[in-house]
């Protein structure tokens, strides 16, 4: 009996049939761990899903990727839904992934860790980026759903609590595919034309896929971006969304979010009333400071008699005058008499009082006075200086102390 002889390209297409003709595999589900993740440009994702006995190569096209609500990552644990059949290219068997789930937690939840991981890194959570609120805002816009609970609730406790306030509606979805793409386009209009002075951003309660337009980062990044502030307002306490990480102020509920937006008219007239009764105390004392001032200065003699006033000032300065002259005077008196026993002493120093008393003093030809016998020799002409008159001589000769 001769053996029958396939191709390559029939044995794969062979193995192909058998395997997409099993009903078990035509959708199964595997879990595994995640390696050589790879997502092409195409918008096809491929992976290979491994455990400690094996490994299966895995693709899931863009199509079906569409929908996966976390990005998967080398190292998650994860369980891939789909078929498995035979590439014919390759000749290998691989599981074609129409859905994905996080080993153990919920595709949203861990959608959701992902997205406020990557925001937070980016710094859209820094509080010193958070912006303060108005304290009293003249306009509020409000993106939410025009038919929800959460609008009327909101616009009631704004009436109640600061009716000068006016509200701007800027209606949108609130859940959908469609919603992310409206909440963050009717934040960046109402900040292009400057609609408000604060923004409230939210809806009334839901489950977590009701609330998930804000954990969308489109939405994040809208708020992050928005120069005018906002709240978060976003179901009920416990809720807690990306949107209630990035806004400037997180309301518990959309009712809590209209009581933080504005303040309480009860309260600020209670703070006026507060105000005024302090400023009239302060305006009592100060007339009170006032008309006690007026009665001091309207007893003072300056104020009874001007003219008596006028006379005892012009006697002080008289008296002032007086002790300034004879302050003078006594200045002067004393550096005269100074100046005399000065006097008197210079002239006890002079030479020429010494003369007076029978002693002479000779000078040498040039006017010099002779001090020593080395300043003359014999022949040489000097003058002698006495108490009444003056003396011309000639040096006969020269004798030093204890020397001819």
């Amino acid at each position: 009996m001769q053996q029958e002889i396939v191709s390559v390209t029939q044995l794969n297409e062979y193995l192909k049939g058998k395997l997409d003709a099993d009903p078990r595999l035509a959708e199964i589900a595997v879990r595994g761990e995640i390696s050589n993740y790879k997502l092409y440009p195409s918008g096809h994702h491929y992976f290979t899903l491994k455990d400690e006995g094996g490994a299966l190569k895995c693709v899931m096209f863009k199509g079906n990727a569409y929908r996966l609500r976390f990005r998967p990552e080398n190292g998650m644990k994860v369980v891939a839904v789909g078929r498995v059949s035979v590439y014919p290219r390759d000749g290998a068997y691989q599981l074609y992934c129409t859905g994905m789930s996080v080993d153990g937690v919920g595709d949203l939840y861990a959608a959701f860790e992902q997205l406020k991981a990557k925001l937070a890194a980016q710094g859209l959570f820094d509080p010193a980026h958070k912006r303060p609120l108005p304290a009293y805002p003249r306009v509020i816009g409000i993106i939410t759903s025009s038919a929800g609970a959460a609008v009327h609730d909101m616009l009631r406790i704004l009436r109640k609590r600061y009716p000068l306030v006016r509200v701007r509606l800027l209606p949108v979805r609130v859940q959908g595919a469609e919603a992310p793409p409206e909440i963050a386009s009717a934040i960046r209009y109402a900040n292009r034309y400057r609609l408000a002075d604060l923004l409230i951003v939210g809806r009334g309660g839901g489950s977590i896929e009701d609330l998930w337009a804000f954990n969308d980062e489109r939405v994040a990044y809208a708020i992050y971006e928005s120069q005018i502030p906002v709240i978060s307002a976003v179901g009920h306490e416990p809720d807690v969304t990306i949107s209630d990480y990035v806004a400037d102020l997180r309301a518990a509920t959309p009712s809590n979010a209209a009581e933080l937006a504005v303040p309480d008219q009860d309260a600020l007239r209670q703070t006026m009333d507060s105000m005024s009764g302090a400023m009239a105390s302060a305006l009592t004392r100060q007339v009170r400071s006032a008309r006690q001032h007026w009665k001091i200065l309207s007893a003072s003699p300056a104020l009874q008699s001007p003219t008596g006033y006028l006379e005892q000032r012009r006697k002080n300065i008289e008296l002032l005058n007086n002790r300034l002259v004879s302050a003078q005077l006594h200045g002067v008196e004393r550096k005269k008499r100074r100046y005399v026993e000065l006097t008197a002493k210079l002239d006890a120093m002079s030479p020429l009082k010494v003369l007076t008393r029978g002693y002479a003093m000779a000078l040498t030809g040039d006017g010099s006075v002779l001090r020593s016998v080395g300043q003359v020799k014999a022949g040489d002409d000097i003058t002698v200086e006495l108490g009444d008159g003056t003396l011309s001589a000639a040096v006969t000769g020269i004798k030093e102390n204890g020397h001819e």
